[in-house]
């Protein structure tokens, strides 16, 4: 059985509130029944209400997951916070970030005969030409989709008379199931395209920046299950900001918004967990060993928002045989224009405007006819918005 704690002097436990009873947990239904029960979230909202009215100021938290902004923009949680409390959608969407100069790179190979595996969002993102993998396909290029790395395995294995390359998108969530495939070995006919991103100095610059300007953080909950807590400590020293590391249901949202009021209130700022039935503090140790295995971490691009150092994975020289940038000599090419002109999309990736306030916005740029990569991933924030009929709706205070 589930059970949060809202007593009267707020005193949350390193669960966050939610505890297990010895008897364990109920079937999936039942867990979920709790993390959606109403009665529940009404007793928290006025919570939050009520925390807002003490602290008497604007206040602007950000998360950096596109799951996370799923959920917030489904259960409607903007909807019942107070006009005074605003949390916005900030670099979390791994096909957004993604460079359109690694986009153009697979495009080339795949126009030169070699076979690209990618997944079926990304084949739709648009590099700096206007072309994506899948408009490759329609002209005469070799674009495969898969569901995982183990897919491409499986399917270079079967054609050995090809070149396949793995168009390795994603964050630290997502890496480690490649780094498990090379510790194994993967055919020679395969290389690796890897444009991973490791999320704690993502997280951490959206603190430290000013021109964000944020209060505090709700950290991803599935890349968190694999780091842990423990990286975002040093961004914690730096910055003194709160941050939660949070579940992806409508209470867990609302009692991650609860906790960082709960810190500002009490002027004690800290990392606390309130998704304990899946992030530790020291995370999945054996992910992260597979992970250290086959990458090094040097600076990351983030489309069309910034460099961040340590935050780009990167293929170790003794496994340099199945890098794509390696193998096909591939260099690292400066584009000029990242998005189609007049988009906002690295505003919108960057949290500094709305969807709504892109003047192609369910114009010229829909979810059937996507001109920028905000619009076309699953966690991209202008196809959520678009899908949930958010069209003219401004949510920010700032």
């Amino acid at each position: 059985m589930v059970v949060v704690m809202i007593d009267e002097d707020e005193r949350y436990s390193s669960s966050g509130g939610v505890r297990s009873s010895s008897s364990g947990m109920h079937d999936m239904h039942e867990t979920l029944s709790r993390f959606r029960d109403p009665l529940l979230a009404r007793r928290i909202v006025e919570r939050i209400h009520e925390y807002a009215d003490e602290i008497d100021e604007q206040l602007l938290f950000m998360h950096v997951c596109g799951s996370h902004e799923w959920s917030i923009t489904h259960y409607g949680i903007r909807s019942l916070l107070p006009r005074s409390v605003e949390v916005r959608a900030g670099p979390g969407c791994p096909v957004c970030i993604t460079p359109a100069a690694d986009i153009d790179a697979m495009i080339d190979l795949a126009l030169e005969g070699k076979v690209i595996l990618t997944y079926g969002d990304m084949s739709r993102a648009k590099g700096s030409k206007g072309l994506s993998l899948l408009d490759a396909r329609a002209l005469g290029g070799d674009v495969r989709l898969v569901y995982s790395v183990h897919d491409a395995v499986l399917k270079a294995r079967r054609e050995e008379d090809k070149e396949f390359i793995f168009f390795a998108v994603g964050f630290d969530t997502t890496a480690p199931p490649t780094a498990y495939e090379v510790l194994k070995g993967i055919p020679s006919n395969l290389s690796l395209m890897v444009s991973y991103r490791y999320m704690p100095p993502i997280a951490g610059a959206v603190m430290r920046s000013s021109l964000l300007g944020i209060d505090g953080i709700i950290n991803p909950g599935h890349s968190s299950t694999i780091t842990g807590m423990k990286p975002y400590y040093r961004y914690f020293l730096e910055t003194k900001k709160p941050q939660v590391f949070c579940g992806f249901e409508p209470i867990d949202i609302l009692l991650g918004i609860l906790m960082l009021l709960r810190q500002i209130r009490e002027d004690q700022p800290m990392l606390e967990n309130e998704y304990t039935r899946s992030v530790t503090w020291e995370g999945n140790i054996v992910a992260q060993k597979s992970m250290d295995s086959v990458f090094d971490l040097g600076d990351g691009y983030l489309r069309g928002v910034a460099v961040i150092p340590e935050c780009g994975f990167m293929i170790k020289d003794e496994y340099s045989s199945i890098d794509a940038r390696n193998r096909y000599s591939l260099r690292r090419r400066d584009v000029r224009e990242e998005f189609v002109a007049g988009a906002r999309c690295g505003e919108v990736i960057l949290g500094l405007c709305d969807p709504p306030e892109c003047p192609l916005y369910m114009k010229e740029c829909t979810p059937s006819t996507p001109k920028g990569p905000t619009m076309v991933s699953q966690e991209g924030t202008c196809k959520i918005w678009a899908e949930h009929g958010l069209i003219n709706s401004i949510c920010r205070i700032r």
